[in-house]
């Protein structure tokens, strides 16, 4: 089952799109495989997740994306739903997107403002929703031979990279940037790096002291 759609940029990881939720009673749980989406568009767009085509995996779920053309198109389906029915599901809202023009989607600056492709996703993930049917079925049975080469990945291995590169960013702070971080939110877990690794150097030093 498809469950969750969301169509974003490359350039920004602005979402631009989505489809309506399907199967996930709990509004809190929706909210979350919502987020988890919108960090996989942010990774994407910072070139963190390099590939066009990716299946991540997330509890009993998994999240297939495609990216072609500056555009992300990002699904979040059953463990058990075949992939190639998923990816097949993701060209064709591609290639419906092709026809819109591309002046207009770029001036798109507000997230999900791109009403009109929501309709679109809705029609469309109706032809998926029951694997089951003759065009699915010749879907599946096509090319079994050249099944598509899909990285796949779990959603620890991405937050785990995410959680690195941030800490990265906070010991390599150049001059450049110092100021606009102590302007920002994370003000208060530099400062309290900072001291301690001032409370560190000096537990070093006296050490070094009292061992001469």
């Amino acid at each position: 089952m498809v469950k969750l759609t969301i169509v974003g940029r490359v350039s920004d990881g602005l979402p631009l799109a989505q489809g309506p939720r399907y199967m996930i009673e709990d509004y809190n749980k929706f909210l979350f495989y919502k987020q988890q989406a919108e960090l996989i568009l942010k990774e994407i767009s910072k070139g963190a997740l390099a590939h066009s085509k990716m299946t991540i995996h997330i509890d009993h779920h998994s999240f297939n994306h495609l990216v072609d053309n500056g555009i992300i198109f990002i699904t979040l389906c059953d463990s058990s739903y075949p992939r190639k029915l998923a990816f097949h599901y993701l060209q064709d809202l591609q290639k419906e997107f092709e026809k819109f023009d591309n002046r207009l989607v770029e001036k798109i600056t507000r997230p999900y403002s791109f009403v009109k492709f929501d309709s679109i996703i809705r029609n469309i993930r109706r032809l998926y929703i029951n694997t089951r049917t003759q065009a699915n079925l010749s879907k599946l049975n096509a090319n079994r031979k050249q099944d598509v080469d899909i990285v796949t990945k779990h959603i620890s291995e991405i937050l785990e990279r995410r959680q690195n590169a941030e800490i990265s960013d906070r010991v390599f702070v150049t001059p450049q940037t110092a100021s606009s971080i102590w302007s920002s939110p994370r003000r208060e877990a530099c400062i309290n790096f900072l001291l301690l690794s001032i409370i560190f150097l000096f537990l070093i030093t006296n050490q070094i002291k009292h061992s001469f």
